[in-house]
C-alpha cells in the first residue's frame, strides 16, 4: 500500500481564514476556520485589517487543523498559501507591519504608493504571510493584481521605468516573484512554534484567490463552463491564453497555472456579504441560520412578490454614486421575501454580467460551475439554474480556493506531475441542478424588469451623492 501524502492548504479570504489538510485524492482529513475581525476605517477611504489579524487568524486555524489531523505529520509534503488579492502590506526594514494590512476595499490600493520614511518594503497579503512563515522576501506573481509594476505577459516585474513611476514603487522595495507551484521558502522554527506546521516544511506559491478558486473548481481553458464564485465578492470567470484580451465587459488577470489567464466579469462587491448581513440583522440572538431562511424563502414564488434587491451595498468602482436598495414593498413581504430577493438579485445581476462577457469573448457557456459558500444552498442553485437557463453544478468541496491551494502544493512537491493530473485527481463533482421550466418562465419577465433598475435609480443616487457632498462641505 502506498504511503499517503498530504498538503496543508491555506485559504485566506475576506471574511475568514480556512486551513485544510488534504491528501492526493482530494480527501479532507482535517480542517479549521477562523473568522477575521471586522475591518476598520481609521479615516475616510481607508479600510484595514486590524492589528495583525491576517497572520493571527492563520496561526489559530493552522494549529486547530493540525491538532485535528490524525495522520502522520511526516507525510505532509508542503503548504499551499492563498490569500486575498488587491491588499497591500507596508513593511519596515525587519519585515514588520508599519500599519495594518490595507484591505482590497481601501482606496489607497488602487492608487500609486506614497513613499513613507519607515516603509522599506511594499508587498501583497501573500508576500507578507510568506515573510512571516518562511523569512523569505518572496511572493507569487499570480497575486500581483491591481497597482503593481508587473509585466503580465512575461510573469515578472516590469523592465519599464514608467511602470514604477505610475505605481509609486521602487524596484528595491518589491519582493522576488515566483511562479505558481514554485517554492516560496520553508517554515522557520519560529513560525513552526506559532502555527504547529513542521519546521522546514516547503511553502509553495499559488496565485490570487479568485484564480486559485477557479483551479480548485476544476475550471481549465478547454472547459465549456463558466465559474460563478459566490463569496464576499461575486464574480464569473473563464480561463484562456491571451494576456492582452481586454474589453469593458470583462478584465484579464493571472490564472493559477503559469501561462494562463483568468477572464473575469463585472461582479458584486458585497454579494454573499449581503446574505450574511440580512441573517445577522434578523438573528439578534435567536439562532436564525441560513438553512432557516432558505427553507422559508423556498416557499416564496419566483420574483419575491415584486420585491427587488439591488446589490450595490459597496458601490462599483466605475459608479461610486450607487447604493444598495430594496424596492417593491407592498405589505405582503416578510423576512423570507427579503432573503429570496437578495438571492435573486445575485443571480439576476450575474446573468447580465455573464451575458455581456459571452458576447465579448465570442463564447457560449454551456453550464455553470458554482463555488463558494453560496453554492451550499440548494435554493440558490435552483434559482441560478432557472435564471441562467442552463445546468448548474457544484463540487464535493465547496471551498474551491482551499482545493486550488492544495493542487498548487501537490504540483510543487511533485506528487502530481502536471496541473491537469492534479485537478483530475482532486476535484470531484457532486450535484447538478437542471433548470425547472416553470421557474425559467417565471424569471424571464423578472429579469427584464430588473435590468431597468439602474436607469431609474442612477439619477436618484447621483442626486443623493451631491446632497451628501454639500452637507460634508458645510460641516
Amino acid at each position: 500500500m502506498n504511503t499517503p501524502r498530504y498538503v496543508v492548504a491555506i485559504d485566506g479570504g475576506s471574511q475568514s481564514t480556512k486551513v485544510l489538510v488534504v491528501d492526493e485524492t482530494g480527501t479532507i482529513h482535517a480542517s479549521a476556520q477562523r473568522r477575521l475581525r471586522p475591518t476598520e476605517s481609521p479615516s475616510p477611504g481607508h479600510v484595514v485589517h486590524p492589528d495583525d489579524d491576517l497572520w493571527e487568524s492563520m496561526v489559530e486555524a493552522c494549529r486547530e487543523a493540525l491538532g485535528r489531523f490524525e495522520g502522520d505529520p511526516r507525510h505532509i509534503v508542503g503548504v499551499g498559501l492563498c490569500t486575498i488579492r488587491f491588499c497591500r502590506a507596508l513593511l519596515d526594514e525587519d519585515g514588520g507591519l508599519v500599519e495594518p494590512v490595507l484591505s482590497w476595499m481601501d482606496q489607497r490600493v488602487s492608487r500609486p504608493h506614497e513613499q513613507q520614511a519607515r516603509v522599506r518594503y511594499v508587498t501583497t497579503s501573500s508576500g507578507y504571510l510568506t515573510r512571516r512563515l518562511t523569512g523569505e522576501r518572496r511572493d507569487s506573481v499570480g497575486n500581483q493584481q491591481g497597482m503593481w509594476p508587473v509585466d503580465q505577459e512575461r510573469w515578472r516585474w516590469s523592465d519599464d521605468p514608467d511602470a514604477y513611476a505610475r505605481t509609486g514603487m521602487r524596484a528595491e522595495q518589491l519582493f522576488e516573484l515566483m511562479q505558481p507551484g514554485e517554492l516560496l521558502g520553508r517554515v522557520t522554527a519560529d513560525a513552526a512554534a506559532s502555527t504547529g506546521l513542521p519546521a522546514g516544511l516547503a511553502v509553495y506559491a499559488t496565485a490570487n484567490d479568485k484564480a486559485v478558486e477557479a483551479l480548485g473548481s476544476g475550471l481549465r481553458d478547454d472547459d465549456p463552463a463558466v465559474l460563478l464564485s459566490l463569496g464576499t465578492y461575486v464574480a464569473a470567470m473563464a480561463v484562456g491564453h491571451d494576456a492582452n484580451a481586454t474589453d469593458e465587459r470583462y478584465w484579464t488577470n493571472f490564472a493559477a497555472e503559469p501561462g494562463r489567464y483568468l477572464y473575469e466579469s463585472d461582479g458584486i462587491r458585497r454579494g454573499m456579504w449581503t446574505v450574511s448581513w440580512w441573517r445577522d440583522l434578523l438573528d439578534a440572538g435567536q439562532g436564525i441560520t441560513d438553512d432557516d431562511l432558505n427553507a422559508g424563502a423556498g416557499d416564496i414564488a419566483p420574483g419575491s412578490d415584486g420585491l427587488f434587491a439591488v446589490l450595490d451595498w459597496l458601490a462599483p468602482g466605475g459608479a461610486t454614486h450607487r447604493r444598495g436598495a430594496l424596492l417593491g414593498f407592498d405589505g405582503r413581504q416578510g423576512r423570507f421575501h427579503v432573503h429570496r430577493a437578495i438571492l435573486e438579485g445575485i443571480a439576476l445581476t450575474m446573468r447580465g454580467h455573464v451575458d455581456a462577457m459571452e458576447v465579448a469573448l465570442g463564447r457560449r457557456f454551456e453550464s455553470v460551475i458554482v463555488s463558494g459558500g453560496g453554492s451550499r444552498s440548494d435554493l440558490m442553485m435552483r434559482i441560478l439554474a432557472a435564471v441562467f437557463e442552463r445546468p448548474v453544478r457544484r463540487n464535493r468541496l465547496t471551498d474551491a480556493a482551499g482545493m486550488g491551494a492544495a493542487i498548487s502544493a501537490f504540483v510543487g512537491a511533485g506528487v502530481h506531475s502536471s496541473w491537469g493530473e492534479s485537478v483530475a485527481a482532486t476535484v470531484h463533482g457532486a450535484d447538478r441542478f437542471e433548470p425547472q421550466p416553470e421557474w425559467v418562465r417565471a424569471y424571464r419577465p423578472v429579469r427584464e424588469a430588473y435590468s431597468l433598475l439602474p436607469r431609474h435609480l442612477d439619477p436618484l443616487f447621483l442626486k443623493w451623492q451631491a446632497i451628501a457632498a454639500r452637507a460634508s462641505e458645510e460641516r
